[in-house]
């Protein structure tokens, strides 16, 4: 199976929770990843796959992966393959952010096919008094679990594209 031509585009600011879990999925995905400050938007043509992954700040994605997103220009828009995933502090409450975030990326044109989410270190406000939330995540199982993401991510594009050639065909 052949890896998609793959960007993924993120955020990790305080304990580079989100930086470690990029690098497990792009190191399955061979992939290039960059902050939004380091890529335009207009590059994501280039690309058959974009992961948009952010650290969740005070209940969402981070303001520059957002502001990116925004900043995609309209002629860009096409069918274009993009999953999304996120390192919390509460990471049970995972559904609500990449909710947050997933209208946004399909309204830009991109079909979000998955995505993945773990616990991250969090200090942020009175948390640093106590020592944080989740010490030592993301941990060895965590990004093991995220090489898995990215397993099945490639298993699911490659049978997509195999039934949309077989379908092309006909």
């Amino acid at each position: 199976m052949t890896a998609p031509r793959t960007l993924i585009v993120c955020m990790s600011i305080h304990h580079q929770n989100t930086a470690r879990v990029a690098s497990a999925i792009a190191g399955i995905l061979h992939a290039d990843i960059r902050s939004p400050a380091e890529i335009s938007p207009q590059t994501i043509s280039d690309y058959d796959l974009i992961g948009f992954g952010s650290g969740i700040y005070f209940g969402q994605f981070h303001a520059a992966l957002r502001k990116w997103i925004d900043d995609i220009p309209s002629d860009l828009r096409r069918h274009q393959n993009a999953f999304v995933f996120s390192t919390a502090g509460l990471p049970s409450l995972w559904w609500l952010w990449q909710r947050s975030i997933e209208p946004k990326l399909r309204k830009k044109g991109f079909d979000v096919v998955d995505g993945f989410h773990c616990s991250g270190f969090d200090t942020v406000g009175p948390l640093r008094l106590l020592g944080g939330l989740n010490r030592r995540h993301p941990d060895d199982r965590d990004l093991a679990n995220a090489q898995a993401f990215a397993l099945q991510l490639l298993t699911k594009l490659s049978d997509a594209d195999t039934a949309n050639t077989l379908l092309s065909s006909l």
